[in-house]
C-alpha cells in the first residue's frame, strides 16, 4: 500500500495544539505559516476568523498533531460572545497552546490568558508575531513567568523553526506514553477475538474507528487479531488450540457473546476499552452504578462525540434509552448532542451517558468527566451503561482488576427540586 493511501492518525490520539489570543495579532498567519498551507482565511480586518478552524499535519519529531485556530478572545457585543465562547470551549480540549500576541504590545489580556492557560495546566509558548514591525532595541521584554517566548514573522515566515522547536520541548511529556487500547491485555503470540457486528449503522465497506484502533494495537503488540461477527463467535471459539486472552465485542452484542463466552475467557467492549484509554475509567464506573438509583421522569445527557446520520435502531437515540428504561422500569427523559456541543449547565441531568469518545481526546473526556463530577452529575459512556443495566458489569471489567476489585461507590445523582 502506497503512503497516500494509508488511513490518517485518529483525531483522539493527535497531539491538540490551540492558538489564542486578541483578534488581528496573526494566529490565522501563523497557522498558515507553520503549516505551509492557507488554511485559514486572512485578512487586515479584526474578527475575520468566526469559529475554530483544525488542520491535522504530522510535526516531527512529535508525530500527528492537530492544530486549531480561534477567533479573537477579545471579541465583544453578542456575536463575538458567541465566537469568544466557541473559542474558549477549545481550551477544554487542547494538549498545548500558542499564545500569540504582537511584539512589544503584551498588557494585562495576555497575561490573564497566559494565567488562565497555566491554570488548566496547559503547557504553553508565547509567539510574539509581527517582529519584522519593530527593532529589538524598541521592544520591552515582558514578563511571562517562565514560559518560553519566541519572536516570530508570519508575513516573512521568521522565527517559525524556532517556535516549532519550542513547542517540542513544552509539549507534555506523556503524550506518547503507554496507554494502550488493549495490546497491555494480549501477550505476543496470543489471541484478541474482536466481535463486530456488521448492521446498518456501519458504513459500508468500512469499520468502526474503535474496531480500527483495536485491530492495529493488537498487531502493535504483536499479538494476534481474530475478527468475527457475533453469529460466527461459537465457531471460532471453537477453532481455537486455547483459549483466547481476551474477547472485546461491540457493546450491542453484550448479550449474546457473554453467553457464547465461557466464563474463565476474559471478556470486554471496545466502548470500556475506549472509557480506559480516553476517560477516566473508574470515574464512568461510578457512573454506571448510579444508574441504579434514577427514578421515572429523571433527565439523561446521551452526548456523542461524533456526529453520524441516526439509524432507524441507532444505539444512543433507541437502544440504550430502551435498556436504561427497561432497567429503571419507568420511561425516562432523554436529550441528546453531538460533536463538539456539550451543555455548560449540567445540573438538570441525573445522569450523563457518553460514548467512547473515539473521535474526541483524552484532555476533553476527562474535562467532561470533571465538570460532570463537579455538578454532582453521574457520567458514564455506552459500554458500561450497557454491561450495567443487562447485568454483566463486574465481568465485563474482570479484565481490569484494578477496577473492578474497588467496588466503587455510587455517585447519587440529583433529583428535581434538589440542588
Amino acid at each position: 500500500m502506497c503512503s497516500a493511501e494509508m488511513q490518517p492518525a485518529p483525531r483522539g490520539l493527535r497531539l491538540h495544539i490551540g492558538l489564542f489570543g486578541r483578534r488581528n495579532v496573526g494566529k490565522s498567519s501563523l497557522l498558515n505559516a507553520l503549516t505551509r498551507q492557507q488554511v485559514s482565511i486572512v485578512s487586515p480586518q479584526a474578527g475575520t476568523t468566526t469559529d475554530p478552524v483544525e488542520k491535522p499535519m504530522e510535526l516531527l519529531p512529535l508525530g500527528p498533531v492537530l492544530f486549531v485556530d480561534t477567533a479573537g478572545l477579545d471579541d465583544d457585543g453578542a456575536l463575538g460572545l458567541a465566537r469568544t465562547g466557541r473559542s474558549r470551549a477549545v481550551l477544554d480540549r487542547v494538549d498545548l497552546g500558542i499564545l500569540v500576541a504582537e511584539r512589544g504590545t503584551w498588557g494585562p489580556f495576555e497575561a490573564a490568558l497566559l494565567a488562565e492557560l497555566k491554570a488548566r495546566n496547559i503547557p504553553t509558548v508565547v509567539a510574539l508575531n509581527k517582529a519584522d514591525l519593530a527593532a529589538d532595541s524598541d521592544i520591552p521584554s515582558p514578563d511571562l513567568a517562565g514560559t518560553a517566548a519566541v519572536p516570530v514573522s508570519a508575513l516573512r515566515g521568521e522565527g517559525l523553526d524556532a517556535l516549532r522547536e519550542a513547542l517540542l520541548r513544552a509539549a507534555p511529556p506523556d503524550h506518547l506514553d503507554a496507554r494502550r487500547l488493549l495490546a497491555d491485555l494480549v501477550p505476543p503470540g496470543e489471541v484478541a477475538v474482536l466481535v463486530m457486528p456488521i448492521d446498518a449503522s456501519a458504513p459500508k465497506g468500512r469499520l468502526i474507528l474503535p474496531q480500527v484502533m483495536a485491530i492495529r494495537d493488537v498487531l502493535d503488540g504483536s499479538g494476534l487479531a481474530l475478527v468475527v461477527q457475533a453469529r460466527e463467535l461459537p465457531r471460532a471459539l471453537a477453532s481455537l488450540r486455547r483459549p483466547p486472552a481476551l474477547v472485546v465485542t461491540d457493546s450491542q452484542a453484550f448479550q449474546s457473546v457473554a453467553a457464547d463466552v465461557p466464563d474463565a475467557v476474559p471478556m470486554t467492549s471496545f466502548s470500556i476499552l475506549m472509557s480506559r484509554l480516553q476517560g477516566d475509567l473508574a470515574a464512568q464506573v461510578r457512573g454506571a452504578l448510579a444508574i441504579d438509583t434514577l427514578h421515572g421522569g429523571d433527565r439523561v445527557l446521551v452526548a456523542e462525540g461524533c456526529t453520524h446520520h441516526p439509524t432507524e435502531e441507532d444505539i444512543g437515540r433507541v437502544k440504550l434509552p430502551r435498556w436504561l428504561e427497561t432497567k429503571v422500569g419507568a420511561p425516562l427523559r432523554f436529550e441528546t448532542v453531538q460533536g463538539r456541543d456539550f451543555p455548560t449547565d449540567l445540573t438538570p441531568f441525573q445522569l450523563v451517558v457518553h460514548c467512547g469518545n473515539c473521535m474526541g481526546n483524552r484532555r476533553e473526556m476527562l474535562s467532561r468527566i470533571h465538570r460532570s463530577e463537579a455538578a454532582g452529575v453521574p457520567i458514564t459512556n455506552y459500554g458500561l451503561a450497557i454491561a450495567h443495566t443487562l447485568g454483566i458489569l463486574p465481568r465485563a471489567l474482570r479484565p481490569f482488576p484494578e477496577v473492578a476489585a474497588s467496588r466503587p461507590t455510587p455517585m447519587e445523582p440529583l433529583h428535581a427540586g434538589q440542588t
